[in-house]
């Protein structure tokens, strides 16, 4: 995938994360994510649920519960469901630091259906 898709899809991938956020999935709670994206289109973003509502931003506030380290290309073809995360972190092309248990939950936080 060229650079220029990768950045457009990047954009609506995050644009469109708050809006797909699950009702119920994090009630009460408070996650900090960091998502390091490495290669062309790379860099950093921070997942803030907080009331049940997300917040994408460039910068964090405070210490993030789990830092994820993946290729741009490859978090894309995650989020569209072309790469299974599963086997992603198992070949090594995904990688996790912190608490694992919120890495596991991570799907269930968002209605992945297409629109």
């Amino acid at each position: 995938m060229p650079n220029d898709d990768t950045a457009t899809a990047l954009e609506a991938i995050f644009e469109e994360m708050p809006k797909r956020l699950l009702p119920a999935s994090g009630a009460g709670a408070v996650y900090l994510i960091r998502i390091n994206l490495t290669g062309n289109a790379g860099g950093t973003y921070f997942l803030e649920f907080a009331d049940n509502s997300l917040k994408v931003s460039g910068r964090a506030i405070g210490q993030p519960q789990l830092t994820m380290t993946i290729s741009a290309v490859d978090f894309v073809a995650l989020c569209q469901g072309k790469l299974n995360g599963q086997l992603a972190f198992m070949n090594g092309k995904l990688k996790m630091m912190g608490d694992m248990g919120l890495a596991m939950k991570i799907p269930t936080l968002f209605d992945r259906r297409r629109s």
